[in-house]
């Protein structure tokens, strides 16, 4: 999936306009970026955690020559999946919400709720 295709689907499972859902990717970028530049860590329970990790300076080897060469120390970011992610088919449990079933018991919902006033 590219970044078009996810914001495509993010307007319409969020009933947003594409602009709207490209910000929000954009904006999700920016925050995680940020949060780990600063030495942070964002979890997102069930889904995973971003964290830095912190890389030691290496000796490689160039693989056209087979010379040694220095590789210098760094940081990188890190995604380490949740639950969910571990287990795909248990994730399925979240992405069913999203159908029309919600929908259905909130329009039972104001039924029952006029119902019980007019009792009253």
């Amino acid at each position: 999936m590219t970044k078009a295709e996810l914001v495509a689907k993010i307007a319409e499972k969020a009933k947003l306009t594409k602009a709207q859902a490209e910000a929000a990717v954009a904006a999700f970028q920016c925050t995680v970026t940020t949060e780990l530049m600063n030495d942070g860590k964002i979890s997102l329970l069930g889904f995973g955690t971003f964290s830095t990790l912190k890389r030691a300076a290496r000796t490689g080897r160039n693989p056209q020559t087979g010379k040694p060469l220095k590789i210098a120390a760094k940081r990188v970011g890190k995604f380490t999946a949740g639950k969910n992610l571990k287990d795909l088919d248990a994730c399925k449990f979240v992405c069913k919400k999203e159908k029309a079933k919600p929908a259905a018991k909130a329009a039972k919902a104001p039924a029952k709720t006029a119902a019980k006033a007019k009792k009253k």
